[in-house]
């Protein structure tokens, strides 16, 4: 395979990889650094490339495998996911205010869940991936997938509504 054509075929995929590296690691920095060991990591294989049905599911898988093992050598608890993604466009500052502070709220909630369902939580809600490409990616079944992913959905639910409770009560 030649250079351009690696290229061409994992371009489209690289900000996924990058994404999906940024959701499990602390900083912006090493989500770039992790995305280029993973490149490297498909160039050294290139020749072995043709062999995958679905090229963007083994880039994503790989991405976070070295993801997950870069954390196991760090034993870092200081995990943030950092979605920087977001904009909003509404002139109140206020509302940007309030904007800001939900989503720093449910990031700190996809703190707290274990990584698959982290993972789930990226590959669904934030690229929309399809249940079948999720399990190619995970290695899961597809009814783990779904009893996952709920289960990560009600615990962000229940969280935000305990913490606007609270909010209430204390007004």
């Amino acid at each position: 395979m030649t250079q351009q054509t690696f290229i061409k075929l994992l371009s489209p995929v690289q900000d996924k990889m990058y994404r999906m590296a940024l959701r499990l690691l602390v900083s912006r920095e090493a989500a770039q650094d992790a995305v280029q060991e993973v490149m490297l990591k498909l160039w050294s294989r290139k020749d072995g490339l043709a062999q995958y049905d679905n090229l963007e599911a083994f880039a994503i898988t790989v991405t976070k495998n070295h993801c997950l093992d870069q954390l196991k050598l760090k034993q870092n608890n200081n995990l943030r996911i950092v979605h920087s993604n977001y904009e909003d466009h509404r002139p109140s500052l206020e509302r940007q205010v309030e904007v800001r502070d939900e989503l720093s709220r449910v990031e700190k909630i996809m703190e707290s869940l274990p990584d698959q369902q982290k993972i789930i939580i990226q590959l669904r809600d934030i690229e929309n991936y399809e249940y079948d490409e999720i399990a190619k990616v995970t290695g899961m079944k597809e009814t783990a997938i779904r009893v996952n992913l709920s289960r990560a959905r009600k615990k962000i639910r229940e969280e935000l509504l305990k913490k606007h409770r609270y909010g209430l009560e204390t007004s």
